[in-house]
């Protein structure tokens, strides 16, 4: 018996009365998915209570263990989604902060201090780097401790035309990270445009932890924390658009 060609059978097409156990029983074993591709033929059956000594499935227990397995996949579904939303969280949670440390500078000097040390603890990472390209042309203070100057085009080349590159279980870069070259194992690159009459900067974070970083994780805070840095730029050295 072929279940495409019996499916396609109407009740006026079929005698019932001529099927027998084995008819059944051998088109089920030659069958196998049909309760698969047809579950509502649960509903028609009468499951045995008990095996009796026999080899006879249980259908109660099956969809209990079925049941139960839903549940569990269910949970863990949940619980996974909840830990996403509570990550975020607490990373949108210190990015503001970040934000408010960076506008709490009251000189230039402490603001780039800000960006390279004071936000690394707040964000959790190990390192946190601003590099600015060299195109004869510095902006003011360029010379800054902890402001990193790499040739141009380095920040177009490394970023491939994207605003941030998130990248784990990598060998850290000196030529981003210095002497903290070594720590580094996964790295967030973010760019910075101070303005049209400035070269391109980036602000890189740099973490231990080989996954911390990784590519298709969201980048909106990154981003955002970017874009914030760009207009305090502005600000302190007085720069326009």
């Amino acid at each position: 018996m072929n279940e495409t060609a019996t499916d396609t059978m109407t009740d006026n097409t079929i005698d019932i009365t001529k099927l027998s156990a084995d008819d059944v029983m051998r088109y089920l074993e030659a069958n196998p998915n049909f309760l698969t591709k047809h579950p509502q033929a649960c509903d028609l059956l009468t499951p045995p209570k008990t095996h009796d000594g026999k080899k006879i499935k249980d259908f109660q227990s099956y969809m209990i263990e079925r049941l139960k397995s839903d549940k569990d996949d269910a949970l863990k579904t949940t619980k996974e989604v909840v830990s996403t939303v509570r990550n975020n969280m607490n990373n949108q949670a210190r990015i503001h902060r970040a934000i408010l440390k960076l506008l709490e500078a009251n000189s230039f000097e402490t603001f780039v201090q800000a960006i390279t040390m004071d936000i690394a603890a707040i964000l959790d990472v190990d390192i946190t780097v601003l590099l600015v390209e060299s195109n004869g042309t510095d902006i003011p203070h360029i010379h800054t401790n902890g402001v990193r100057v790499v040739p141009q085009g380095t920040i177009d080349h490394w970023l491939n035309k994207k605003t941030a590159l998130l990248e784990s279980d990598i060998q850290g870069v000196e030529a981003v990270f210095g002497g903290g070259a070594t720590l580094v194992r996964s790295q967030a690159l973010v760019r910075v445009d101070i303005s049209m009459d400035t070269p391109p900067a980036l602000l890189a974070f740099g973490s231990r932890d080989p996954f911390l970083f990784e590519d298709g994780q969201a980048t909106e805070q990154i981003n955002f924390l970017a874009r914030v840095t760009e207009r305090l730029f502005r600000l302190w050295l007085d720069i326009p658009v």
